[in-house]
């Protein structure tokens, strides 16, 4: 019994489309997903992975097929049949790809939305920074060990913004201390695109803050709220994270593949990821962007741990930062009053002679 083509159509049809189902869900091309945005991102990829498993299987197959069929037989001499055209199909072939181009569009541009990448009024709604914020990252830093906080006079502020400026020594660490002053600072820069909150978190802080510094070749991490400064950084899970970057010299990309976000830090200006993590685990961020010879070198790590052993990392930070300065004090060979001992180790740190002062009383 021969079968008619229409059921043969059928019957590959739905091969195709069970096939196409499965590789898009099964194809392991992605590691693994280690934020709630990662989630949202890996449905859009997979659903381009099963239309694109589709469409390359029925056109391969009927070239394929087409190249077995139809191909010249001994003897045949003979000119083919004349083909002018065929309009019915030529419109079916450019309607159907028109209707996927725009259905992927549609998703595309929903899952962008999701996990806050679409915010029109972000840039208008960032809030100018006042003098008070310009504090340099070894004021925050002393702040800490004295248990006092840091400086808030104007001009005591003024000259660290100042020296900070024009000292290069601390470049590796200004930008991430300054990063909130960027947002709309006069003459300093303006906010470039972000990912922020999701639309439900419109409008909240975040539960974590972290402001990050790309430069040649290395990653800084400075949380603001504790004065740490480190060259890996510690998130915690389900805690959403503020990510505010900006570069020191040429631009870089802050991309970690597991959470599925990659943003650009830009000299002057300031970039925002936000993210939630929700897997434990020991990620490589890397710099997704041409940054100089040594670009594939610019790796950091950053770690994803339960709020228990988070807290006990910042804890760590904060005693193991109060030691060292304290250790230095303790074997100071020359009598030397801290102000002249504590230079050498400061100088990069943009602490002031004031701070030690303070310190040390």
């Amino acid at each position: 019994m021969k079968i008619p083509s229409s059921i043969w159509t059928l019957l590959i049809g739905i091969v195709l489309t069970l096939v196409s189902f499965w590789y898009g869900q099964n194809h392991g091309l992605l590691p693994a997903a280690a934020t709630d945005e990662a989630e949202l991102v890996d449905g859009l990829f997979n659903a381009m992975m099963i239309i694109s498993t589709g469409i390359f299987l029925l056109v391969e197959g009927i070239l394929i097929y087409s190249a077995f069929k139809y191909r010249r037989r001994a003897g045949d001499n003979e000119d083919g049949p004349p083909v002018e055209g065929n309009v019915p199909l030529e419109i079916l072939w450019t309607a159907i790809p028109a209707i996927i181009v725009i259905g992927i569009s549609v998703y595309s541009f929903d899952v962008y939305n999701e996990i806050g990448g679409f915010d029109p009024h972000a840039i208008h709604e960032a809030p100018m920074m006042n003098q008070e914020s310009m504090a340099m990252p070894g004021s925050a830093m002393a702040a800490t060990l004295s248990d006092t906080p840091p400086s808030t006079e104007p001009n005591l502020n003024q000259e660290k913004s100042d020296e900070a400026m024009q000292d290069p020594a601390t470049a590796e660490v200004r930008n991430a201390d300054q990063i909130p002053q960027l947002r709309n600072a006069p003459g300093v820069g303006s906010v470039a695109p972000t990912i922020g909150g999701t639309p439900d978190k419109a409008g909240k802080p975040a539960g974590l803050q972290v402001n990050v510094t790309g430069l040649q070749y290395a990653w800084i991490f400075t949380y603001p709220e504790t004065g740490i400064t480190t060259g890996e950084m510690h998130v915690p899970i389900g805690r959403e994270v503020e990510i505010n970057m900006t570069a020191n010299d040429v631009i870089h990309a802050f991309w970690v593949p597991e959470f599925r976000l990659k943003q650009d830090a830009i000299p002057g200006r300031q970039s925002e990821i936000r993210f939630t993590p929700r897997k434990a685990g020991d990620y490589v961020l890397i710099c997704a962007e041409l940054c100089g010879p040594y670009h594939g070198a610019m790796r950091a790590t950053v770690v994803v741990e339960p709020e228990e052993a988070f807290d006990k990392w910042v804890q760590e930070q904060l005693v193991a930062s109060k030691e060292t300065l304290n250790q230095a004090v303790a074997v100071n060979p020359a009598n030397l009053s801290p102000n002249e001992f504590l230079a050498p180790y400061t100088k990069d740190m943009g602490i002031k002679p004031e701070i030690l002062h303070q310190v040390h009383h």
